[in-house]
């Protein structure tokens, strides 16, 4: 299984799941909280990174499900 990032991002009035490389949409939903959670379950599968974007295209957030042998502090979650 490849890791490819997975990344949530405006589309429409709606919000999108797309792997990192990919041109295909993984998924559509309508907030981006239920894009958010679809995209976390991809992630934490294949061992990849969540990058979660806002409505203006910016990173607004990260987190990483890699398996890490020494872990960074992530002191935000």
């Amino acid at each position: 299984m490849t890791k490819r990032n997975q990344h949530v991002v405006p589309l429409g009035n709606g919000w999108a799941v797309i792997s990192e490389g990919s041109k295909r949409v993984a998924e559509i939903t309508g907030t981006q909280r239920d894009a958010i959670t679809v995209a976390r379950e991809i992630a934490k599968n294949s061992r990849a990174e969540l990058v979660i974007h806002g409505r203006d295209g910016r990173i607004r957030d990260k987190d990483s499900y890699r398996k890490y042998p020494n872990p960074p502090g992530d002191r935000r979650h």
